[in-house]
């Protein structure tokens, strides 16, 4: 016989393993690259920059930090292998070598990061016989400036006395006399520096006449005048004055028109040349003319 009070079995509800609608949600969020890798990445440096902000936004912290990267960035900068203590000057001559130094202001021997190299180029290109400059640290502590110097190729005077110009017309040197470069050429007149080539043509082009040529003046910056010795000079014209002086080139080789009697040759015209002869020259003809007057005698 069973007892009254045996228990009966209980029935147990299984539980559903679905995940619910938010954990469904959240797990298909997780799965999104970009989301992980905030979760993951971008949530702990968010913390750590916000930590480090906070404890940099205290005044002795952030002096701290500067002292710190200052005193670690001159220990760099002072070791041996970046001091320069050596200006090299190559390219120059004795005397603008040394006043490339001088333009250079550096007190050597110091750290190649505290020279300013651009600098000191413009420093050294400000000196009219330097036409361009190279500044580079090599090793060995060693500052190499190349020098590309201006070659004087004309003798400029003015009314400031005179000038050697390169062949661009800049400005190389002051000169004290014309006896000490009396190799280059002599142009005058205003703006004739800027027309240093085209003066240069002309001597070029000059022929047997470059010997007796004392030198080139230029007129209303405009044209040349050729000055010769025994007083003669060559008007040349504005335009095209090489292709007037080998025109007289021509006619000194045919009929030795340089060596006679004439003051002025006058080309500026296309169609003929002017002569001016020297009061000998013209008071001969009028005698040969019959056209001499005779002055009464005091």
């Amino acid at each position: 016989m069973q007892s009254l009070t045996a228990r009966r079995p209980v029935s147990r509800v299984r539980r559903d393993p679905a995940p619910s609608k938010w954990d469904y949600r959240l797990q298909r969020l997780m799965l999104t690259p970009y989301v992980r890798g905030f979760v993951w990445k971008g949530v702990p440096s968010l913390l750590l920059v916000g930590g480090l902000a906070l404890w940099l936004s205290h005044e002795p912290n952030r002096q701290a930090v500067i002292g710190q990267l200052t005193h670690l960035r001159e220990e760099f900068e002072a070791r041996p292998e970046f001091r320069v203590s050596l200006a090299r000057v190559e390219g120059a001559s004795d005397d603008l070598a040394e006043a490339v130094r001088a333009k250079l202001a550096l007190p050597l021997p110091m750290s190649s990061f505290d020279i300013d190299l651009d600098a000191a180029r413009e420093r050294i290109e400000g000196l009219d016989a330097v036409q361009g400059a190279d500044l580079r640290v090599r090793s060995g502590g060693i500052l190499q400036v190349v020098i590309t110097e201006r070659m004087p190729v004309a003798v400029w005077r003015t009314e400031d006395g005179l000038t050697l110009v390169d062949e661009t017309g800049h400005r190389v040197a002051g000169l004290v006399s014309r006896s000490d470069r009396a190799d280059l050429p002599l142009i005058a007149g205003e703006g004739a520096d800027a027309a240093t080539p085209e003066a240069l043509a002309l001597m070029a082009a000059a022929g047997p006449l470059t010997q007796r040529i004392r030198g080139l003046v230029r007129v209303g910056d405009r044209r040349w005048d050729l000055v010769l010795d025994r007083n003669q000079r060559v008007q040349l014209p504005e335009k095209n004055p090489v292709q007037a002086l080998e025109r007289l080139l021509a006619l000194d080789h045919a009929q030795d028109l340089m060596n006679r009697d004439i003051l002025t040759v006058d080309l500026r015209s296309d169609h003929r040349p002017t002569l001016r002869l020297t009061p000998n020259a013209l008071a001969e003809i009028r005698r040969a003319q019959g056209l001499e007057t005779v002055e009464n005698e005091l």
